[in-house]
C-alpha cells in the first residue's frame, strides 16, 4: 500500500521560522472536542510566542453537540470534577498550516490538552486515538489509514424546519437524478472545488481523488494513506475547510449521515493496514503473499466489536437512518472480498497492499475517535486471537441486521463491552456516554413532522 510523505515534524524554532516565513500575524488554536467541533482561542502572534499554549475549562471538550454539560451525572463528575479544572493546550507544532481564507496571515495549530499535573486529559479524542497507537507501537506495529469522507453540498437553508435540496450548479439548475461517478455533475461546482484543492494544497492536505457519489449533491474525497493520526488531523481540517468554502460560494456541506429523505447516507470509510515499523512490511500478508494469522484475528475483531464501537462511528440519532437495508450502507458485520454490501470489504489488491475496508463508519462521527474505534476493534481481535466467520459472497443485505439500530442501542453495547473500555479508556467511556445520553435525552423531547402527520388525527 503506498503510503502518504509524512508532514514536517516542527520543532518550536521551525515553527517560529515558519511564522516569519509566511508573515504570520494571528494563530487560531484548536483543539477537536467530543463531536469534532474546533474548540480553542484566537491568539495575536506574540501572545502565543510568549505563553506557548493557552488553557480552557475542562468541560469546554466535554459538551453534547449543542453545548449542554451533564454536570448532575457522577460518572461524568468523577472525570471532569464540578469545579472546573483549566486544561493546558499545548501546541502539535507539526499540525501548523495555514488559514487560506483569512483575509490576514493566519496559522490554525492543533492542541493537545493536559491536566495541571501534566498528564494528558484521557477523555480528549486526541488522547483517546494516540492511547490505541501506542498499544500498536509496544508491538512493534504501526497502522496505516486512509479515510474516504462523503458529504452533501446543500443549497443554503436558514429554516431547521424545511427538506434540505441540492444546490443550483453553474448550469442554473439543481440536480434532480441521481449521477454516480458523473464528471459532468462534479463539474457543476468548479469554482468551488478548484478553491478546495487550492486550500488544500495550501494547507498541504494529502487529499487524492474526488468523486460525485450516489446521491443528488453527494461527493467524496479520498486522502492518501498514512499516519493515523495525521489522517485524523487532515481530516478535521478538511471537513472544517470545506464547510467555510462552500459557504462562500453560497451553500451548505454537511457531514450529516442522513442529511435529505429519499437519498443514501454519507459514510467515512476507512482502509486500514498494518506495517512492521522496522521493515515496513505489510503484516496482513505472509511471505507466501497469502493472508496472515494477524489479518484473520484483526477482521474478526472488527466483527466482533464493531456493534459496541457504533455510538463511536455512528453518534447521533440521526446516524441510524443511514444503517437500512439496500441504503448503500451495511447493515451487518459480515466480509467479503470487493463487495461493497458488506461492513468490512476486503478491496482487490497484491499482498503488499492487502488491507480491510471499514464501510460501517458515518461520516458524522469524530474522525479521531472513528479511527481509534476501528484500529481498538482489530487490537482486540490480535490480543484475543479471533477467527473470522466464513466469507459472505452474495449480497449481504438480505441477511439480519447484527448492528444497532438506534443510538439508544448502541449506548447500550457500549456500556456492556468491558474490553473496549480498557483499550480506549474507562475515563473517555463514562464522560462519552454521559454526554451522549444527555444527547439522546434531548432529542426525544423533539415531536417530529412524522409524528403530525401520521398520529395526530389518526390514533
Amino acid at each position: 500500500m503506498s503510503v502518504s510523505v509524512v508532514r514536517s515534524s516542527f520543532t518550536e524554532k521551525d515553527l517560529d521560522r515558519w511564522f516569519d516565513e509566511n508573515r504570520i500575524t494571528e494563530i487560531e488554536c484548536l483543539v477537536p472536542d467530543l463531536a469534532g467541533v474546533a474548540r480553542g482561542k484566537i491568539l495575536p502572534r506574540e501572545k502565543f510566542t510568549e505563553d506557548r499554549g493557552m488553557r480552557v475549562p475542562e468541560d469546554v471538550l466535554a459538551m453534547t453537540v449543542n453545548g449542554d454539560k451533564p454536570g448532575d451525572d457522577p460518572s461524568y463528575r468523577a472525570v471532569i470534577p464540578a469545579t472546573d479544572h483549566d486544561l493546558v493546550l499545548r501546541p502539535d507544532p507539526s499540525t501548523a498550516c495555514l488559514v487560506p481564507w483569512a483575509a490576514d496571515s493566519t496559522a490554525q495549530i492543533i492542541h493537545d490538552a493536559f491536566r495541571a499535573n501534566g498528564e494528558p486529559a484521557d477523555f480528549v479524542p486526541r488522547t483517546v486515538l494516540r492511547r490505541v497507537l501506542n498499544l500498536y507501537r509496544e508491538k512493534g506495529w504501526e497502522p496505516v489509514v486512509a479515510p474516504e469522507l462523503e458529504f452533501y453540498l446543500v443549497a443554503k437553508n436558514a429554516d431547521p424546519n424545511m427538506p434540505l435540496a441540492p444546490p443550483v450548479g453553474r448550469s442554473g439548475r439543481a440536480e434532480t437524478v441521481r449521477r454516480a461517478y458523473s464528471i459532468d455533475a462534479v463539474n457543476e461546482f468548479d469554482p468551488l472545488f478548484e478553491e478546495i484543492y487550492d486550500y488544500c494544497k495550501a494547507m498541504e492536505l494529502d487529499v487524492d481523488t474526488l468523486i460525485h457519489e450516489v446521491g443528488a449533491g453527494q461527493m467524496e474525497i479520498n486522502f492518501l494513506h498514512g499516519d493515523p493520526l495525521e489522517l485524523a488531523d487532515q481530516s478535521f481540517y478538511f471537513k472544517r475547510t470545506l464547510r467555510e468554502t462552500a459557504l462562500r460560494h453560497q451553500m451548505y456541506a454537511t457531514f450529516m449521515a442522513k442529511p435529505m429523505q429519499g437519498e443514501p447516507g454519507s459514510a467515512m470509510h476507512i482502509h486500514q493496514s498494518l506495517v512492521d515499523a522496522r521493515s515496513r512490511r505489510n503484516i496482513f500478508s505472509n511471505p507466501d503473499g497469502s493472508p496472515s494469522a494477524i489479518f484473520n484475528h484483526y477482521l474478526a475483531g472488527l466483527q466482533k466489536y464493531m456493534p459496541a464501537a457504533m455510538a463511536l462511528v455512528a453518534p447521533y440519532v440521526n446516524s441510524y437512518r443511514r444503517i437500512v437495508r439496500h441504503g448503500a450502507a451495511p447493515i451487518n458485520i459480515q466480509w467479503g472480498h470487493d463487495n461493497r454490501t458488506v461492513g468490512f470489504r476486503i478491496p482487490g489488491s497484491n499482498p503488499e497492499n492487502r488491507r480491510v475496508e471499514n464501510r460501517v463508519i458515518g461520516a458524522d462521527a469524530n474522525p479521531y475517535l472513528a479511527i481509534a474505534a476501528t484500529l481498538a476493534c482489530g487490537w482486540l481481535g490480535i490480543s484475543e486471537r479471533l477467527e473470522p466467520t466464513p466469507e459472505s459472497d452474495g449480497s449481504a443485505y438480505s441477511l439480519d441486521y447484527e448492528l444497532p439500530r438506534s443510538l439508544s442501542d448502541a449506548l447500550g453495547e457500549l456500556r456492556d463491552c468491558t474490553a473496549f473500555h480498557k483499550v480506549l479508556g474507562k475515563p473517555f467511556i463514562d464522560v462519552y456516554l454521559s454526554v451522549k445520553e444527555l444527547e439522546y435525552a434531548e432529542f426525544m423531547k423533539v415531536i417530529s413532522p412524522w409524528e403530525r402527520e401520521h398520529l395526530l388525527l389518526h390514533v
